[in-house]
């Protein structure tokens, strides 16, 4: 994946990233996020940008929030 250092991926585009790492490697939540920081970040949070980091926080809390009401409901 090739990613163009000058802009701030959105909160969205990690959503779908955190998603697919989820799905494909029948992950949970926290083992995709050690993997994408890992994997995308190389380890460091900065990689992209402070702005960048923050949307894919808030793309995990958002998850975080959709797995808790999947829960609920069933």
């Amino acid at each position: 994946m090739t990613v163009n250092r000058v802009s701030m991926l959105t909160k969205g585009y990690f959503i779908s990233y955190l998603t697919l790492i989820m799905t494909s490697r029948e992950y949970t939540l926290t083992q995709a996020n050690s993997f994408a920081l890992d994997f995308f970040f190389k380890g460091d949070k900065e990689r992209y940008g402070s702005s960048t980091w923050s949307q894919s926080e808030k793309a995990k809390i958002e998850i975080e929030k959709k797995i808790g009401r999947l829960k609920h409901v069933n």
